[in-house]
């Protein structure tokens, strides 16, 4: 699940998180942990401009010192950026903060990376906000050098060239699982032929299987056939009868009918969900991430 709190869209925040804090998310990791979910979620924004402030907010915690502060606090659940937009930074500072971060939890990271969409934040920053997609091909590169085993690594490219400098602590993970974020035709291209995964933004269940066949065939004529791993954001969830307006989208009811209709993601190819519940309170979303690690989980298997 990508955690409330750390990012405050108007798309998903509930009301009451603009009341919450850290401790509040500390306590949802500990529950998501302790609930067997496979992974917890942290977004990436450095500046809101004001245009887009009402919509998105400017509330974005920082994914590095985010999952950081949350590895220290959690034990088994993987630390996922959904999604770093790596583009921003040259790949040796992602590769330092990152790669520090995987030592650091036990190789517990997952290093989600998306293109981004705000021009004035890469304006802002002296990046080319036009050649974003060209310059996130080539950091994708960089980084699996760079988050390589080699204490020194090596990479000569348009837009970054380094060698001869080295990086310790290396990840404590053999390699760092890459999963490559966005639903458009370029971003499916670039998590088929450079990702170990694909983050879907967006795309309703009735649109993954005509993008998972994308995928498939992207990597087939590419001769890729390495692991990899295509997930998909549910629709919003409530276990039990909700008793309030939570929405005309929202899966809602007994554990074994909200199973059985999230089963079908498997039926269409994805190996991992991402789920998000509705709530009025920290109180009642940790009581429906541990119903459903109870309830719900052990019927996916």
């Amino acid at each position: 699940m990508q955690l409330p709190v750390q990012s405050r869209s108007t798309i998903y925040a509930e009301p009451w998180e603009a009341d919450a804090g850290p401790g509040d998310l500390v306590a949802i990791a500990r529950t998501a942990d302790a609930a067997g979910f496979d992974y917890v979620a942290c977004c990436d924004h450095v500046a809101v401009p004001r245009r887009l402030a009402p919509a998105m907010s400017t509330v974005w915690y920082d994914p590095v010192a985010t999952l950081a502060h949350l590895a220290g606090v959690t034990g088994r659940v993987r630390l996922l950026s959904h999604v770093a937009i790596v583009g921003l930074r040259h790949p040796l500072v992602t590769a330092k903060q990152y790669a520090t971060l995987d030592h650091l939890s036990g190789g517990r990271l997952v290093l989600g990376v998306g293109a981004g969409h705000v021009r004035e934040e890469f304006e802002a920053l002296g990046v080319d906000f036009g050649q974003r997609g060209a310059v996130l091909d080539e950091t994708i590169d960089a980084l699996r050098a760079a988050l390589g085993p080699d204490e020194f690594p090596v990479h000569h490219g348009k837009a970054y060239d380094f060698e001869g400098l080295g990086q310790r602590p290396r990840p404590a993970q053999p390699r760092v699982p890459l999963w490559v974020g966005g639903s458009s035709s370029a971003a499916v291209r670039r998590a088929a032929l450079k990702g170990d995964g694909w983050l879907p933004q967006g795309d309703p269940r009735h649109r993954l299987p005509a993008q998972i066949d994308r995928l498939r065939r992207f990597r087939a004529q590419a001769g890729l056939d390495a692991p990899f791993t295509v997930g998909a954001i549910t629709e919003p969830l409530y276990l039990g009868e909700p008793g309030w307006d939570v929405g005309p989208r929202t899966l809602c009811g007994a554990p074994e009918a909200v199973a059985d209709s999230l089963r079908a993601y498997r039926a269409m190819g994805v190996h991992q969900i991402q789920v998000r519940f509705r709530s009025r309170s920290r109180a009642e979303l940790t009581d429906q991430i541990a119903a459903f690690g109870a309830e719900v989980a052990p019927r996916l298997d």
